[in-house]
């Protein structure tokens, strides 16, 4: 029998109040599948400075000890999905440069894009798919857009009940986690 396959949960957001750690643990808890390993890869305590190697990522020459330890742990992974908020219209500046480090890293991974935000953040996941496709990873078919509002958070700005919030999105998530059993499992 062949190993799982590894899934990184990217939680693309390092706001302090954040809500995007509370996503991707909902999301990893749904996404549980026996054919899977997940787990969460937070770009807040992995804490990349802004890109600051000499070359381009393309040569694989990388110089700093933080960026050769981001290439190590990205590279045990199979597959991904990228969970972040939208920012007007966009994705967060901590989730493009975490990608831009690395190159051969990303290349020819399944990922789905999950993106939260008014409207499912649809403008954003539009602009992560042509990142994605710039890093040659396989765009997969099954991208959840999370609808939020205002009348999900409390007065902190935290999620009053993720579970009812988010009930529709359960099937889709497990279709997330069924696409990445199809096309890694042997």
């Amino acid at each position: 029998m062949s190993e799982k396959p590894n899934i990184g949960l990217i939680i693309g957001s390092n706001r302090p109040t954040r809500v995007c750690r509370t996503v991707a643990e909902w999301a990893m808890k749904e996404m549980e599948h026996d054919k899977l390993n997940l787990s969460l890869i937070d770009l807040a305590e992995i804490n990349l400075p802004f890109l600051d190697e000499p070359e381009i990522p393309a040569h694989h020459k990388y110089k700093k000890a933080h960026t050769k330890a981001w290439s190590e742990l990205i590279s045990g992974y199979d597959g991904f999905v990228f969970i972040f908020p939208q920012y007007n219209w966009g994705y967060p500046a901590v989730l493009k440069n975490a990608l831009d480090f690395l190159y051969d890293e990303w290349r020819g991974k399944p990922v789905s894009i999950m993106c939260y935000g008014g409207h499912g953040g649809f403008q954003a996941t539009l602009s992560m798919k042509l990142v994605t496709q710039g890093l040659h990873m396989y765009n997969m078919a099954t991208n959840p857009p999370l609808d939020i509002s205002d009348e999900m958070f409390d007065e902190k700005g935290q999620f009053k009940n993720i579970e009812k919030d988010f009930a529709r999105y359960k099937g889709p998530l497990q279709a997330v986690s069924a696409e990445f059993a199809d096309l890694l499992v042997k």
